[in-house]
């Protein structure tokens, strides 16, 4: 088996969970389920940022303790985690005490680098971004803070520094030999115009305790504690073992991938692989940055009032069709529109009318006519299956590794078609009026065979689905799940027939 580091991004628990974050953590779940039906020994992250003034404040604004908030939002984050099937490995806070010494480690290390140090920061700071700007960038932003436009304070203060400048010619040269390390090549081309058309600056990394309290303190001056964001960041090697489990840590890193919102590139793609090269740490193999969920024009953001929930969803529509929709509506990197409407037409088209109605009416015809009990001599592949199995066999896997998972659903719906065209064309029920028994065994095999081939693939975007087309082939699923399991076989199914996976909405 070969080793696979996927991480998502820490979720600030200054708030509640919305379709944002679902999208990220459905998407790595996608990847780390296939990565799995490889045969990779997959390690899976994902967790919460709980430091900095935003949070003490929201718990402040809920009159509780900032332990029992942060507490409470990690529950809630958890809670969605597990009605998406989520399959993480491991769920770091940013709290945790191995995390504290992680940081307070590399905090150390660098400092005997010297690549720390104390100065003046003068400055504008923007507290819901937890960032700092220089004057030039505020007034580029018409005064506001450049991310959310909001307004910033201007901040005159003694803090401690990281010498982000010293590594900008190595970070370009790494670039530029490695083009792929960041994707899609659209933010590549984003990383690689900031670096060459700005002067990288040093990194504030410290924040006075006066103004800042809730965070881990700076273990070498305990009047600041560490800035949120270098904070933060450092979790993807103190989860892997950083500092406390070698073997480990040298097993897992480098992390294989990194996914994020296209927002935080610049964090992910500038400040962390610097902060790598300094600690002697090799970077992330790949940084793939997400789009934008918009409502209209708008991005989906609290700030704007138009935040989509998760679990609402799930309610209303079942968690096979939410993760269906969030892979399947736009390409990965790409920003997508949001509504109900075209969440109910990707369920009645693609999830009722295609694939729920062909296992329906598949498991339907075999307890019709053989009591649920298919098994036939002839084995072969039907002709009109052979060209969209062999594209499914060939690309399959390319497209899943390249997270191209809109050309991936793309070609399984291609094979749905198929079966389903071939039901029209052979017309199973003249088959059975002309007692043509074994022409009919053979053609519900083929098409509970092709079912369960499909299901295979599908498994990584809608696992509790595949699961349930295992059950009712009456198959075990565990067994069922890996890509040596797509080859075509001769067997028996014994079928136990559900309600249809999909039932149509009535908009």
């Amino acid at each position: 088996m070969s080793k696979f580091y996927i991480t998502t991004p820490l979720y600030y628990v200054n708030a509640s969970p919305h379709i944002g974050h679902a999208y990220t953590n459905v998407i790595c779940d996608c990847l780390a389920r296939f990565k799995r039906m490889q045969g990779n020994d997959v390690f899976f992250l994902t967790g919460t940022d709980e430091h900095g003034e935003k949070i003490k404040r929201a718990a402040d604004a809920e009159k509780t303790d900032v332990s029992s908030f942060i507490d409470g939002k990690v529950s809630i984050f958890k809670n969605l985690w597990s009605k998406l099937n989520i399959s993480y490995d491991f769920f770091i806070r940013t709290t945790d005490d191995f995390h504290r010494q992680a940081v307070e480690r590399a905090v150390k290390t660098l400092l005997d680098k010297g690549d720390i140090y104390k100065a003046k920061y003068k400055g504008f700071y923007c507290m819901p971004c937890e960032s700092f700007w220089t004057e030039a960038q505020v007034k580029e932003a018409g005064g506001k803070c450049p991310l959310c436009k909001r307004d910033v304070e201007e901040i005159v203060e003694d803090d401690y520094f990281f010498r982000l400048s010293k590594y900008g010619s190595w970070l370009k040269k790494y670039l530029e030999d490695n083009p792929y390390s960041i994707r899609p090549c659209i933010r590549y081309n984003e990383v690689m115009g900031f670096l060459n058309n700005n002067i990288l600056e040093d990194l504030c990394i410290s924040r006075p305790k006066g103004r800042v309290s809730w965070g881990i303190g700076l273990p070498i001056d305990n009047n600041f504690v560490v800035y949120v964001w270098f904070d933060a960041l450092l979790n993807y090697i103190s989860a892997a073992g950083f500092g406390r489990d070698d073997g480990r840590f040298k097993y897992l890193w480098p992390a294989d991938i990194h996914f994020v919102g296209k927002d935080i590139i610049r964090h992910h793609a500038v400040f962390w692989p610097i902060m790598l090269k300094a600690l002697g740490l090799e970077p992330p193999r790949l940084i793939f940055a997400h789009g934008w969920w918009k409502v209209g024009e708008d991005k989906i953001s609290k700030s704007k009032g138009n935040v989509v929930d998760p679990l609402r969803l799930i309610e209303d529509f079942g968690v096979s069709a939410v993760r269906y929709f969030l892979l399947r509506e736009v390409p990965v990197g790409m920003d997508g529109n949001f509504s109900r409407e075209t969440v109910i037409n990707r369920i009645n088209s693609d999830l009722a009318n295609d694939l729920g109605n062909l296992v329906y009416r598949t498991l339907n015809m075999a307890q019709k006519y053989f009591s649920g009990r298919i098994e036939t001599d002839k084995a072969d592949i039907p002709g009109v299956f052979i060209s969209s199995l062999d594209e499914l066999s060939l690309k399959y896997a390319g497209c899943m590794d390249d997270v191209d998972f809109g050309t991936a659903l793309d070609m399984i719906w291609k094979f749905i078609g198929v079966m389903n065209k071939f039901v029209e064309e052979t017309k199973p029920w003249i088959l059975w009026k002309d007692k043509r028994s074994s022409e009919l065994k053979w053609f519900l095999f083929s098409l509970l065979e092709g079912i369960r081939i499909a299901a295979v693939y599908i498994y990584p975007f809608m696992p509790s689905a595949s699961e349930s087309i295992f059950e009712q082939l009456g198959l075990v699923s565990k067994s069922e799940v890996g890509l040596k399991n797509v080859l075509w076989e001769k067997r028996m199914f014994t079928v136990k027939k559900k309600n249809p996976l999909f039932p149509r909405i009535d908009i």
